[in-house]
């Protein structure tokens, strides 16, 4: 029930995947009128497969369209289902569905469907609907009773766009969807094919090529298992060659997997030319290296900008000191356990709204920020890494900003099993594992017993 002392705000939130799904919830527990905007037909951000990237144009010639999913047509979940989901609502196993502890994407998309469904959020969904601008009014450099324009557009009409005032914005839409390529020398002339693994879905249009991927991030890795089965050669390129155990076992298996350094240049007869001389024909790029911060429907007169992929300045990774909290951010963080933290996110922001906490002064929350930054650079981290967390102290700090429970023991060492495995066994770690333990632990405590003991499908 929400406190008479309360304060109830009018709040954007944009995006339905799984931090803006989190958000809504607890922007309506608090008592907030909360209307989300979402491009997609349905819930799920990153999780709603979009198989077609390419459409053909009067001519026949193909092009790829923008879409937001960079979700290939074979990929699961790095992570095991137990680890994954919010506080009060574990992914379970479902009868008839996937009920691998590793499903594949579409389980997870189902996941988020239950949520919406379980917790009426669809009702404050508007679907189709783009966000094309969103800016401060009348901005007094204090930020006090701060309101926001947000014009957003239902695609599926020929309406014109809406403008509509709120008291606050909260942006959930995600960050693996505009990819960051490299530099490379003869990137821009090579004329056979290039592409990023956004728009990769199948490995069949592959078949028989020369393929390089660069990158042997997770993506790199899992695209490269998977197009070695139908391309002629794949050479995978990566900054270092100290690999995994897990990866070295899969290029000796494979015959036409083979390992490289970085990509010197490209050169328009189609060679690649890598930084120790070796070179080879290719037919296919593949670029497996990341995704980059943007929101550029978002106005805020530069107070908040990125800078090569650091989204600042803002405090805890959620709040601009000058404009919060009447602006902030959920699911910016990477490497954590994603959905505890999003759901600790969006309850600090709801409880900020409603007056039941406060931040820092701007000051303080600066200083903190600048802080943060120095020891990233003591420790020569690269600027694009600002958000990676990797640290689950730092999850539990954050989680004490509003009284959230600290991750459970069983779920950090779930987590961290899950890696090692991962790093030993990379083909089959889905599939194989040794932590039955620390899983018996996890299905006894109260995060599923709770729920299990009224579930007959679990």
């Amino acid at each position: 029930m929400v406190s008479p002392l309360s304060l109830s705000k009018k709040v954007c939130v944009i995006g339905a995947g799984p931090s803006g799904l989190v958000a809504a919830r607890e922007l309506r527990k608090e008592g907030h009128n909360v209307v989300v905007l979402e491009q997609r037909y349905d819930v799920g951000g990153q999780w709603l497969y979009e198989p077609n990237v390419e459409s053909e144009d009067p001519l026949g010639k193909k092009k790829f369209l923008q879409v937001h999913s960079s979700i290939y047509a074979s990929l699961r979940l790095v992570s095991p289902r137990e680890i994954m989901g919010f506080t009060d609502f574990p992914f379970l196993v479902k009868k008839g569905r996937d009920t691998r502890r590793f499903p594949g994407h579409r389980e997870l998309w189902l996941y988020l469907k239950d949520f919406c469904e379980h917790f009426g959020l669809r009702e404050m969904i508007r679907f189709n609907t783009s966000v094309e601008y969103v800016r401060m009014l009348e901005y007094d450099g204090i930020g006090k009773d701060l309101k926001w324009m947000v014009k957003s557009r239902d695609k599926s009409s020929e309406e014109t766009a809406v403008e509509e005032v709120f008291d606050a914005v909260v942006v959930a839409t995600g960050h693996y969807s505009h990819p960051r390529l490299p530099t490379i020398k003869g990137m821009d002339t090579w004329k056979r094919k290039q592409m990023h693994s956004h728009i990769y879905r199948v490995p069949e249009p592959f078949r028989n090529e020369v393929v390089v991927v660069v990158g042997n991030s997770l993506s790199g890795q899992d695209i490269s298992m998977e197009l070695v089965e139908v391309a002629k050669e794949v050479h995978l390129s990566a900054k270092s060659l100290n690999i995994t155990e897990g990866l070295s076992k899969v290029i000796s298996k494979h015959e036409n997997l083979h390992l490289h350094p970085q990509i010197e240049t490209l050169q328009e007869d189609g060679r690649v030319v890598f930084v120790d001389s070796s070179w080879l024909i290719a037919d296919t790029i593949l670029h497996c290296t990341g995704y980059s911060y943007t929101f550029p429907f978002l106005d805020t007169k530069g107070i908040v900008a990125v800078d090569d992929d650091r989204v600042g300045p803002l405090y805890e990774h959620t709040f601009p000191p000058a404009l919060a909290p009447s602006l902030s951010f959920v699911g910016i963080p990477r490497k954590i356990i994603g959905f505890p933290f999003f759901e600790a996110q969006a309850k600090w922001i709801a409880q900020l709204l409603s007056g039941k906490r406060t931040l820092p002064s701007r000051e303080e929350m600066m200083h903190s920020i600048e802080e943060f930054y120095r020891s990233r650079d003591a420790a020569a981290i690269p600027k694009h890494y600002t958000h990676d967390i990797a640290d689950f102290e730092y999850c539990d700090r954050y989680g004490d900003h509003i009284g959230f429970p600290h991750l459970e023991e069983w779920r950090k060492q779930l987590c961290l099993s899950a890696l090692v495995n991962a790093d030993a066994n990379l083909e089959a770690y889905r599939d194989s594992w040794e932590d039955h333990e620390l899983l018996q632990e996890a299905l006894q405590s109260p995060h599923f017993t709770q729920l299990g003991a009224e579930d007959p499908t679990f």
